[in-house]
């Protein structure tokens, strides 16, 4: 998948809004980061994880701990050829509704 095309799947998402931190783009719900690229570097993106998912998916070549976030609960993936385009869906889609398990009922509400 190219990042356009990425880009699109992860806006198309109920409440999802895009924006720049840390010189990254960023692909937000109610604010909070699901998924965090590095446009700039080629394409390597960070995703939230379960623990029982993490060990799975660490296992994987091209995919590690995520740096300087939450330690077994975010991955990093070399770049968007790592997973294959379901995969990769799915995984931003775990993604968003872990982040949105977290925000209040009342937020969380909106987007079921």
């Amino acid at each position: 998948m190219d990042i356009e095309t990425f880009r699109e799947f992860c806006l198309s998402l109920p409440g999802t809004t895009e924006g720049m931190k840390w010189d990254h783009l960023c692909f937000m719900i109610e604010e909070k980061i699901f998924v965090i690229i590095a446009i700039d570097d080629g394409n390597r993106f960070s995703t939230k994880c379960t623990p029982e998912e993490f060990d799975e998916l660490t296992a994987r070549d091209g995919i590690q701990q995520a740096f300087h976030l939450a330690k077994r609960q975010w991955v990093q993936v070399e770049n968007l050829e790592v997973l294959n385009d379901n995969e990769l869906k799915e995984r931003v889609e775990t993604s968003r509704a872990l982040v949105l398990a977290k925000l209040p009922k009342k937020i969380r509400e909106k987007y079921n």
